[in-house]
């Protein structure tokens, strides 16, 4: 159960949208599969419902604990992977959902723990790890996987037109131990000039990615989700980069040409530009959203 003291917590992002699909209610269950620190969390046990928050990160679990103290008896937080999903509901001997809510990405909380080695911007490890009992680190990948692999994994998950360059830059100034070494060697590889972003964005996005395959876990999770459902039941998702989209769009898609899901959000919602401004996190977010149907769910394969 949830337990613990108050606090201050960043702001969440879309949550009036949010709110909107899963109509979160007395009587209606809601799991929260990211439940981070608990911002969505919060909005949807203030509307009544009941809810399981699931997050890999047992920091962030702590947090969220915290702050939704005051729901005790609606509210079950547990740490596993969203991709486990139908094995976390069965544990907790919980029925069919009437909605999932997937809020990808890394927290603004783990961004700001240099220990965790996600920022660029911080001196840290390279752990990126959103599990940190789990064995695979960033300092791993960087320091022991051949040049061909790590150009691979920033090409496939960073989008990066630079990838060829940077794993031989990286692989040639082996052993690096910190975030800014690698910052260091990778905005080396990038011709002098101003860029749009940080020369290290998609490099860290794809080892973050491919540390905690993250990819992977969102097909298999947003699958589970969607048989997780009732009839009725809303899935919503919030995606950061392009990547992820592209999985929920496809994967959204492939369900409602089954029969299984109707598609609620023929494109993307993005949030206002008075959100953004009040809370530049959600710059790059995108929303959709799909209703489970009468049909009968079928396993993926």
């Amino acid at each position: 159960m949830c337990s613990g003291s108050s606090a201050v917590w960043h702001e969440p992002v879309m949550v009036a949208e949010v709110l909107r699909f899963l109509t979160p209610g007395p009587g209606k269950l809601i799991v929260d599969a990211t439940v981070g620190t608990g911002g969505h969390a919060e909005a949807i046990l203030e509307r009544g419902a009941r809810l399981i928050g699931i997050d890999r990160d047992p920091s962030a679990l702590d947090l969220a604990r915290r702050r939704l103290a005051r729901f005790e008896g609606r509210c079950r937080l547990v740490q596993g992977n969203f991709r486990d999903l139908e094995g976390i509901l069965a544990g907790l001997d919980a029925g069919p959902v009437d909605g999932v809510l997937f809020d990808l990405g890394v927290s603004s909380a783990q961004l700001g723990d240099a220990g965790r080695g996600f920022s660029f911007l911080k001196e840290g490890p390279l752990d990126m790890r959103m599990d940190p009992s789990q064995p695979l680190t960033a300092h791993e990948i960087v320091n022991r996987w051949p040049e061909w692999e790590i150009a691979r994994i920033l090409r496939e998950y960073g989008e990066e037109r630079y990838a060829r360059r940077i794993a031989r830059a990286i692989v040639r100034a082996r052993p690096i131990e910190t975030t800014t070494e690698l910052a260091e060697v990778v905005a080396r590889c990038y011709p002098p000039g101003r860029h749009r972003i940080h020369p290290a964005t998609r490099t860290f996005q794809a080892l973050r990615i491919a540390v905690n395959d993250e990819l992977s876990a969102l097909r298999e999770g947003l699958l589970a989700a969607i048989r997780a459902l009732r009839p009725g039941g809303t899935v919503v998702t919030i995606s950061f980069h392009s990547l992820e989209d592209r999985i929920v769009k496809r994967t959204l898609r492939q369900r409602w040409i089954a029969g299984e899901v109707e598609i609620l959000t023929k494109k993307p919602l993005v949030p206002s530009a008075e959100e953004v401004a009040r809370n530049p996190r959600a710059r790059s977010a995108k929303l959709r959203a799909a209703r489970r149907t009468e049909a009968k769910v079928r396993s993926p394969g």
